[in-house]
């Protein structure tokens, strides 16, 4: 009897095979929009640095030279004390005005025909306002003669001297905001001095790097979508108005100057630019995560897992463009853990209400 037992052998249980739950969709090929994500920090597109070109004491003005203070176009930025260069300038003019009238006699005399000019411009002759040109010489004989007594050098160094004096005060060439001061009222500034900054807050450029794939398919005058980094609301519409000719090396990117304006738009700020690049014919998008040994995906056939090679055409952030899928094909949306070839699997289907 117990021989009998142990020869009974208990039946063998089969080995169920285990089938896994995956995520798939059905492949639609056809045209698929490239759109470059690039991120850039704004710059003002009028923007000024102011520099002095001359020495004095910063005198205050009708406003105060301080970050953020707006000026209107044609007010005063800058006022450098220069009686001192005035009256150099006042002596110089007065030194001219001699010169001519000293010439008169000799010209009334030899030139009777060019005397009248000369005259008519001496009497006119202000030491206070902005000097006039010089008559023109009828012949070259009057010009020597001119010439001869030093009238012409002197004006040229009173023209000379009028230039610098303009450069005692700095005016705003357009509306906008100091956004950098580095001096204030009674400092002595002193030539090739920096005294800041300046900029029009309504229009600004953003430098980005571009793809150069992508860069040939970009346009000169291209709308462009663009929105802030930090994934708010807020978003602008922007224009391509420069592409760099010259790529980087190490990343392979053009730079391209995208021009924007509008409220809530700040030097400085980061933004991302959304371009329309160009479109793949006969291509679809899968998510990047699905995507393996750089060109192979899992299609599902029946109840198997099938590797099947594609060709990625371009990358976004998280999916991938490629090409080689068939229409209809299953595609796996998400892969499951320890996938193979030949994997037995069930294609999850939202439940029906």
């Amino acid at each position: 009897m117990g021989k009998l037992s142990d020869s009974k052998r208990p039946p063998e249980k089969k080995k169920e095979k285990q089938i896994t739950t995956v995520f798939a969709t059905t492949v639609k090929n056809g045209h698929i929009p490239i759109q470059v994500t690039a991120t850039g920090k704004l710059l003002a597109k009028d923007r000024l640095e102011l520099f002095s070109e001359v020495q004095g004491i910063m005198l205050s003005s009708a406003h105060p030279f301080k970050a953020g203070e707006r000026f209107g176009a044609g007010e005063r930025l800058v006022q450098i004390e220069s009686e001192v260069f005035r009256a150099s300038l006042k002596a110089q003019k007065s030194n001219l005005q001699n010169l001519i009238t000293a010439a008169l006699a000799d010209l009334k005399l030899d030139y009777p025909n060019a005397f009248p000019k000369w005259e008519a411009y001496a009497r006119s002759f202000d030491v206070n306002k902005t000097i006039a040109d010089l008559p023109e010489p009828n012949d070259d004989k009057e010009r020597m003669f001119i010439t001869g007594r030093n009238i012409y050098s002197t004006y040229y160094n009173v023209k000379n001297a009028e230039l610098t004096l303009a450069k005692y005060d700095l005016y705003a060439p357009f509306s906008g905001v100091l956004t950098e001061a580095l001096v204030t009222t009674g400092t002595l500034i002193r030539p090739g001095q920096k005294l800041g900054t300046f900029i029009s807050p309504n229009t600004y450029e953003m430098e980005t790097p571009i793809p150069s794939s992508v860069v040939e398919n970009l346009k000169v005058g291209q709308k462009v979508e663009l929105r802030t980094t930090y994934g708010g609301e807020n978003s602008w519409s922007g224009q391509v108005i420069r592409i760099n000719s010259l790529m980087n090396a190490g990343t392979q990117t053009v730079n391209a100057y995208i021009q924007v304006s509008g409220n809530g738009l700040e030097e400085g700020m980061f933004l991302e630019a959304i371009i329309d690049a160009t479109e793949m014919e006969e291509a679809f998008e899968i998510d990047r995560s699905v995507l393996f040994d750089e060109n192979q995906v899992y299609v599902a056939k029946d109840t198997l897992l099938v590797q099947q090679e594609v060709v990625p055409l371009y990358f976004n952030e998280r999916t991938a463009v490629v090409r080689g899928l068939k229409d209809g094909d299953l595609v796996l949306t998400k892969m499951p853990p320890g996938a193979y070839p030949g994997m037995r699997i069930s294609i999850y289907s939202e439940p029906t209400r």
